[in-house]
């Protein structure tokens, strides 16, 4: 589409980014682009949020709940002979969902770059590496035949600094650097030869080249070039989300700037495709959050990873805050692609860390839960592997999206004692930490059944005791874990 044409396509995908926000909501983004652009878009098949409960995932019309975790976050760059058993390993444990930035990494050791490199030893951007794109190609068809879905993270900060012990010289070494293609230099790019402060500090100019930032049109197409090369591949698959960003501090406009080109050159191939963005607050209540959490129009769902920064109640809180806040407006899935915690890492998190907000999150309403890959992290490791199986325990029994987080129907119970998810047919999903006593009072309703309890030992991944015992008909139901030791979850029901 070229000319008229195409501008009338960039006014008609501006006006739902913008003025077409209300009726968005009331008839869905597909239907909106349909409409106002004329292209046919097929019934979508793939991953979207669920019709009869938005805060979850679908597939192919039915209910899905994302719960993984991997050793590491580009797992397209492994070779094959190691790729493979992860995946297995993964789908074993009852992971579906991994992590995918598009980062290229030397410090790894077997991770190659996008562009292809000269016989002078500069890189061209204009000409790919066969290699590199084989490889994501070759993620997307293993984790499709195994049905494991993909995040995708377009940018990563921690790509284009210098400021990493491990390793000192990672944007100097990298092909964008100036002085290592044959594409620009550095005053035509405006792209210096060292980037030493941490990203966070917002300096390096390759995160402001947008038409409604800089304007860098030097350094701009050669990274449109390859989100492009990008969605040449993964448009052929339905099982993709797309965040813009690893934890960025970044200019709101340059998310919205990929996020709206993903979705254009989704919508000329006729599909819809879900964006978000991933901002580096540890609060979800900041302000930042709100230039995702404000724009369901391009947004279609938020990750709030950083939330595992927190702890105990406040963990819980700060996501039932998100929660809250989205459900006034337009609710959809809210993911956290990296749970923290892993003993001795940098951050002083702990591996008790890490399982209790993978459950806090799970029962609080969470559309998908992955754990960080080590040192920061699980990874999939025994114990991710067993909370895993534990959480398909728990959904076997109550499907997590029939329950809503429902910490009013506890008493005696202390902080971070327990967490509860309930629905209104008398179905209690809970949650105890070892670290707490694990004794607390329950409201069960009032069915005036005998209650059934199963408990499933987290640590093991395996089921525990189950017991039948009568409500007692002047109070709440009381209840205290098989032992103190470990990590609980269970499920509370009538027997009838």
């Amino acid at each position: 589409m070229e000319g008229k044409e195409n501008a009338e396509y960039l006014i008609m995908i501006d006006f739902i980014n913008s003025t077409g926000r209300k009726l968005f909501r009331r008839i869905g983004h597909t239907v909106l682009l349909a409409v106002l652009t004329g292209f046919t878009i097929e019934a979508p098949a793939q991953l979207q949020p669920w019709d009869e409960n938005p805060w979850y995932w679908s597939y192919r019309g039915e209910p899905v709940l994302l719960l993984g975790g991997s050793d590491d976050d580009n797992l397209f760059q492994w070779p094959r002979e190691k790729l493979i058993p992860q995946l297995d390993r993964i789908r074993e444990a009852g992971g579906n969902v991994i992590r995918n930035t598009m980062s290229d990494r030397k410090d790894a050791g077997f991770e190659v770059y996008p562009f292809l490199k000269l016989e002078n030893g500069k890189y061209d951007l204009r000409q790919w590496n066969p290699e590199y794109w084989e490889r994501f190609e070759t993620m997307l068809q293993e984790t499709a035949e195994r049905g494991i879905f993909v995040q995708i993270e377009v940018w990563d900060r921690f790509d284009y600094t210098d400021n990493r012990a491990d390793d000192p010289r990672r944007w100097q070494d990298h092909p964008y650097a100036p002085a290592n293609n044959i594409n620009y230099s550095a005053e035509e790019s405006g792209l210096a030869a060292r980037y030493p402060n941490h990203p966070g500090a917002n300096d390096q100019p390759f995160f402001f080249t947008t038409p409604a930032q800089r304007n860098n049109r030097t350094v701009l197409q050669f990274q449109e070039a390859f989100v492009n090369r990008m969605l040449d591949t993964s448009l052929k698959y339905d099982h993709v989300l797309y965040c813009m960003d690893n934890e960025t501090r970044a200019e709101p406009e340059w998310g919205l700037h990929w996020a709206r080109l993903i979705k254009e050159r989704a919508a000329k191939e006729g599909k819809v495709v879900m964006t978000t963005e991933m901002w580096d607050d540890w609060d979800l209540t900041a302000e930042r959050h709100r230039q995702t959490l404000d724009h369901p129009e391009i947004y279609d769902f938020a990750d709030v990873s950083q939330n595992n920064h927190n702890k105990g109640r406040r963990h819980w809180d700060n996501f039932i805050h998100v929660r809250n806040y989205v459900a006034r407006e337009h609710v959809r899935p809210l993911n956290t692609t990296k749970t923290y915690g892993a003993d001795g890492n940098k951050f002083g998190h702990s591996d008790q860390d890490a399982i209790e907000r993978f459950w806090r999150h799970l029962l609080a309403g969470a559309a998908s839960i992955r754990f960080h890959r080590p040192d920061s992290g699980l990874g999939i490791n025994d114990k991710a592997f067993h909370c895993i199986q534990a959480a398909r325990r728990l959904e076997s029994m109550v499907r997590l999206w029939d329950v809503s987080p429902a910490m009013d129907l506890l008493g005696e119970c202390e902080d971070n004692e327990a967490y509860c998810a309930a629905n209104a047919r008398g179905i209690r999903a809970l949650f105890f930490p070892k670290s707490g006593e694990g004794k607390i009072t329950l409201d069960a309703g009032n069915s005036g059944s005998p209650l059934v309890v199963q408990w499933i030992n987290i640590d093991s991944g395996q089921w525990g005791p189950k017991t039948v015992s009568h409500q007692p008909s002047d109070g709440p139901f009381r209840l205290s874990t098989p032992s103190s030791t470990r990590n609980w979850a269970a499920v509370v029901r009538p027997a009838r």
